[in-house]
């Protein structure tokens, strides 16, 4: 495991980050799931457990506040608002998570519906500014259950997801939402800026 909370280019504390994320408030079912995976997790050292206020699927970033005028946010969201009402909602499947150096994680299925809100958003950003931030193909639709804040072997970790026996969680995406993103405590907490329905 690595630590996940080294300050990226451009982060700071206090920095404020505006995205499009998914996110789960309203997610019974996931937070079912991920209830059972805090349990089993929550004796293993050098994790940080994502509380159901905070679980995401981290889907387009824009940039710092300080960095993008009110006018622009504006036009991208209504050129966003006008491509997702062409996606529907759709279903995402959560079973069991995986470990990456950073985070552990359940990658959500299908990946279709979510990379084409992605490719939606890219889009509408890219009506507005010449450069649309962030690669193009690197996105795993995914939601993160813990972060690791150190170094230690992984077999801990496995060793608790094995131990759980629990049914997949469906959560029902019929919107995204552009937040003002902070990682000030060790922990992705935001404030929602505008949410735009899907369909």
């Amino acid at each position: 495991m690595a630590d996940h909370w080294w300050w990226r280019p451009g982060w700071q504390q206090g920095s404020r980050f505006l995205t499009f994320h998914v996110t789960f408030q309203q997610a019974p079912s996931v937070h079912r799931l991920a209830s059972a995976y805090r349990h089993a997790l929550a004796d293993v050292p050098g994790l940080d457990l994502v509380p159901d206020t905070w679980l995401h699927l981290t889907t387009q970033g824009l940039g710092f506040t300080d960095d993008i005028s009110p006018d622009d946010v504006r036009a991208i969201l209504d050129a966003a608002g006008e491509r997702l009402a062409d996606i529907p909602a759709f279903d995402l499947t959560l079973h069991r998570p995986e470990i990456t150096p950073e985070a552990i994680r359940w990658e959500a299925t299908p990946s279709g519906p979510p990379s084409a809100v992605r490719a939606a958003l890219r889009d509408a950003i890219g009506s507005v500014w010449d450069t649309v931030p962030e690669a193009v193909d690197r996105f795993v639709p995914h939601i993160s259950i813990a972060y690791s804040n150190g170094t230690g072997p992984t077999s801990p970790v496995q060793a608790a997801l094995d131990a759980v026996e629990a049914e997949p969680a469906t959560a029902r995406i019929d919107r995204v939402e552009l937040i003002v993103l902070n990682r000030d405590h060790r922990m992705y907490q935001w404030e929602t800026h505008t949410p735009l329905s899907l369909g």
